[in-house]
């Protein structure tokens, strides 16, 4: 049957993640009709010395050979031909730093992970010329290893030749939704949309556009950068051996700002959390930059007309990925959903207290020297207790990032939604719900993510008109209420400024 005489029934999501990759299929309700997911490996080593630790690195060949199945698998295990599917809508892992060859498509090395900290010296390089507040004018950002700049510098000054290669056009660069969008389209198509370009460091977000200034002060050649393209917008078809049809690729948007647009954060003062691998708040501040004086950042969001969108988040590093590393690292439980019941076994922590920095602190304190700590251990602690304490964690973390929100807004944010596969954990939101002391309402779906691609490539071949027919998968799903007393959650919030005080600078 051929594409024209095949009605167009559904939407692609391709939602590559930093621990998996997932493939969606949304309708025309927004309802998601079939997944399929993998998980791919993750490269953690020590750097210099031992102690300055959170290298985090992935290969490249593993995002797209899993991102390619999850698409083919989702298709052919639903029954869906090619010819239904009206586009496809990429979200991806932001500021993670892939480098290819223009000519082969191979990687020249492997993905450095935003939540590697290699580049922190670089940083510091920069940080001592005097260049941060240079750097923030323009992009919005902190200069942290956080951001793709830092990570490409990294690669320039240690592999041998490449600045050569990129200079010549050899070697291209993007985040991770670039180097998918040059594999689908075989290698045709280089290009980025707003939402991750404003993740680099090179982006300039009020002239929209990548900053010449920029580059010079990173020393990275512009010739690598891709072409940047409206997040509803065209980005190509893939190659027709791929699915056995060309399938338009008409949406783009970095993971958190994908999530914050089906979310319907696009005017001012609408605010989400997402729990994922980390935990990310976001809160609109409309066609109007408002630059944090709390260690927040401005960034850009996905947008509904020609105006901009702007965002001020929050990046808290590690939320689920915690989880993992207790499963993992610890082996206290064998998988992440055992984390609830466990936890559930005791009525507290103990007075263990545990700080998730394990790459670094994010929002408000942006130090690549903290590390993780676990404090108030006894003889009397238990697997339980530290389960707790790392749920604990994970909400004490975002609360000290709302706080800062509060701050920069001027005002409380009078609830928070949240979407987020760690975000169906119903005593982690109930913990959120006491360290904020304000409700948490949580959507009946919570693949909000790519949702939100799905949303964009709709939009851009004319599936969906705009975002509102889906606005029904927004209902609310449950609301926690705050449970625990003014008192008590002042203490807590006490003893969780003096651990976070031990944490900070350790590696350093």
């Amino acid at each position: 049957m051929t594409a024209r005489h095949t009605e167009k029934t559904c939407v692609l999501a391709l939602d590559q993640g930093t621990t998996s990759s997932r493939a969606i299929l949304f309708d025309r309700r927004g309802v998601p009709v079939a997944t399929a997911q993998e998980e791919f490996p993750q490269h953690t080593r020590p750097g210099a010395g031992g102690i300055d630790a959170g290298i985090v690195e992935h290969d490249p060949e593993d995002i797209w050979r899993t991102q390619l199945d999850c698409a083919r698998r989702v298709l052919a295990e639903s029954g869906t031909p090619a010819e239904a599917v009206a586009a496809i809508g990429i979200t991806n892992q932001r500021e993670t730093t892939i480098l290819w060859e223009r000519a082969t498509g191979r990687p020249v090395a492997p993905a450095i992970v935003w939540q590697s900290r290699v580049s922190a010296p670089v940083c510091a390089r920069l940080e001592a010329r005097g260049l941060e507040e240079e750097i923030r004018r323009r992009t919005g950002l902190v200069l942290d290893p956080y951001f793709s700049a830092t990570k490409i510098v990294h690669l320039l000054e240690t592999m041998p030749g490449l600045r050569a290669r990129c200079i010549a056009g050899e070697v291209l660069f993007g985040t991770v939704d670039s180097f998918l969008i040059w594999r689908l389209t075989g290698g045709r198509v280089h290009a980025t949309d707003p939402t991750n370009a404003s993740r680099t460091l090179l982006f300039d977000i009020d002239r929209q556009a990548w900053s010449d200034e920029l580059c010079a002060i990173f020393e990275i050649p512009p010739a690598i950068l891709p072409e940047v393209r409206p997040s509803a917008g065209s980005f190509g078809t893939t190659a027709p051996e791929l699915f056995g049809a060309s399938l338009p690729v008409t949406g783009c948007a970095g993971d958190q700002q994908a999530g914050g647009f089906a979310q319907g954060c696009l005017a001012a003062g609408d605010a989400k959390c997402t729990y994922g691998t980390g935990a990310f708040l976001l809160c609109s501040t409309g066609s109007r930059r408002v630059e944090s004086r709390a260690g927040l950042l401005t960034t850009l969001g996905c947008a509904a007309g020609p105006a901009p969108n702007y965002l001020l988040e929050g990046s808290v590093f590690v939320a689920g990925s915690l989880v993992g590393w207790l499963r993992d690292g610890l082996g206290i439980i064998r998988q992440a959903r055992d984390i609830e019941p466990l936890a559930r076994g005791v009525a507290d922590t103990g007075g263990v207290m545990l700080v998730p920095a394990l790459t670094g602190l994010g929002a408000p304190y942006w130090d690549p020297h903290a590390r993780g700590l676990i404090v108030g251990l006894t003889r009397g602690t238990t697997a339980a207790h530290i389960a707790r304490a790392a749920l604990g964690g994970i909400a004490l973390s975002v609360g000290d990032v709302v706080k800062a929100m509060d701050r920069d807004l001027g005002a409380p944010l009078p609830r928070l939604g949240v979407d987020g596969g760690a975000a169906a954990n119903d005593l982690l939101m109930q913990i959120q719900a006491d360290v904020l002391g304000r409700p948490i309402d949580r959507p009946a779906m919570l693949e909000t993510t790519a949702l939100g691609a799905a949303l964009l490539a709709g939009i851009g071949v004319g599936f969906y008109a705009d975002a509102d027919p889906v606005a029904a998968v927004r209902r609310a799903d449950r609301v926690f209420e705050p449970q625990l007393d003014d008192a008590a959650r002042r203490t807590l919030l006490d003893r969780w400024s003096d651990a976070v005080g031990r944490a900070r600078g350790w590696a350093k």
